[in-house]
């Protein structure tokens, strides 16, 4: 009865393993459907009112044009001078109306940041987790094998030992001597080699939108994929933050970008659907999302700034 029961405990861990590892609830599948024509004209390609240059920073203006409220800050800005002009309370309801109209804005802005980040954590915890699980499986099997590579040594050392001291005829000794050293050699291999793998996968996979950078995304809204990509060719040595993650996953050697067929395999796997993968490439797709998220929650800083400065004119 005991064996029945711990069978059934294993084979249900496995079963929750199998499908934590083959299936993800970190979205429900929002897909964002948008035209390169839907994406926000680059800043530098704007003539932008004095108004706005005067008042606002270029993070400010910038972040304004990724979440689509660069017309309502011009409107905004006009309305001010109205009201100082003449303080009507006609001109000052104009003014509040429209500054509700951008703070509406930015918090749908921020709504989406949130969410997309919520995402990119959820999967990492789903890898982070998963890996630890893998890790503690290694650490438990590589104890047995190096209480085996002892148990072998002694073994043979204790049986070396009695068979010298009783003189033994033949080659009994030096047999069970080099039997115990293939034993321990078999053991330590076995210890040195050990890192098994499991099958993850992750249909949707934000980091494969990363490494490709297409024109548009479904699984970013435009926003954020404006956002990540904008560069200004006025600032050449500013890369868009999508190229400055990839370049910092290659420098650091979180991914290899080569030909060769031995790195093409990690690349397929962290960037396509899934496969087998080890403790130690989980843990390092978790810290690309970890890396991915931060970078995303950058937005939420320029919108401060935005609104820090929106409210500095009220």
């Amino acid at each position: 009865m005991v064996i029945v029961v711990f069978s059934s405990c294993v084979s249900s861990q496995k079963g929750q393993l199998n499908t934590f590892s083959n299936q993800s609830n970190c979205n429900q599948q929002n897909i964002y459907n948008y035209e390169v024509e839907d994406l926000p004209k680059p800043i530098h390609e704007i003539a932008l009112d004095t108004m706005l240059t005067a008042n606002f920073s270029s993070n400010s203006l910038n972040i304004a044009n990724a979440i689509g409220t660069l017309d309502l800050l011009k409107v905004f800005m006009s309305k001010k001078k109205e009201y100082r002009a003449n303080k009507l309370l006609e001109n000052r309801i104009e003014l509040i109306e429209i500054h509700q109209k951008i703070n509406q804005k930015i918090d749908l802005a921020s709504l989406e940041i949130s969410a997309v980040s919520s995402e990119i954590d959820c999967e990492e915890e789903r890898a982070d987790q998963i890996a630890f699980y893998m890790k503690n499986k290694e650490a438990d099997t590589e104890s047995k094998l190096t209480v085996g590579t002892i148990i072998a040594g002694a073994t043979g050392s204790v049986v070396t030992g009695v068979l010298a001291a009783k003189n033994t005829k033949g080659n009994l000794a030096d047999i069970v001597g080099i039997t115990s050293g293939v034993v321990e050699a078999v053991l330590g291999f076995l210890i040195l080699k050990q890192s098994p793998g499991i099958d993850f996968f992750h249909v949707r996979n934000v980091l494969k939108d990363i490494w490709e950078g297409n024109p548009t995304s479904e699984l970013f809204p435009p926003s954020i994929w404006y956002y990540l990509n904008y560069y200004n060719p006025n600032e050449p040595n500013k890369p868009p933050l999508r190229e400055q993650m990839i370049n910092s996953w290659m420098e650091f050697g979180q991914i290899q970008s080569n030909k060769k067929e031995k790195n093409k395999k990690p690349i397929d796997i962290y960037f396509g659907e899934g496969g087998k993968y080890t403790a130690d490439q989980l843990k390092n797709r978790a810290k690309m999302y970890d890396q991915l998220e931060s970078v995303i929650k950058l937005m939420k800083q320029d919108l401060k700034e935005l609104m820090y400065e929106i409210d500095k004119q009220t």
